[in-house]
């Protein structure tokens, strides 16, 4: 995704939010896969938690 979109940052969602080890850890692999001589992509937790997603999608749902 960082190599075709130029994120501002990437969030992890849902269960993978809660491992703190991941956003040491994947920073550190994905060097080895971008394709540019630098990458400033902070990788973060979400800010409402890991039911963020589920939040959004049931505010897409028409009020009738």
């Amino acid at each position: 995704m960082i190599n075709v979109l130029d994120p501002d940052c990437i969030v992890l969602g849902g269960g993978l939010s809660n491992v703190p080890m991941l956003y040491e850890r994947v920073p550190e692999l994905w060097d080895a896969w971008v394709f540019s001589d630098r990458v400033d992509t902070p990788l973060l937790p979400p800010v409402h938690g890991d039911s963020g997603g589920t939040r959004g999608a049931a505010w897409l749902w028409p009020d009738e």
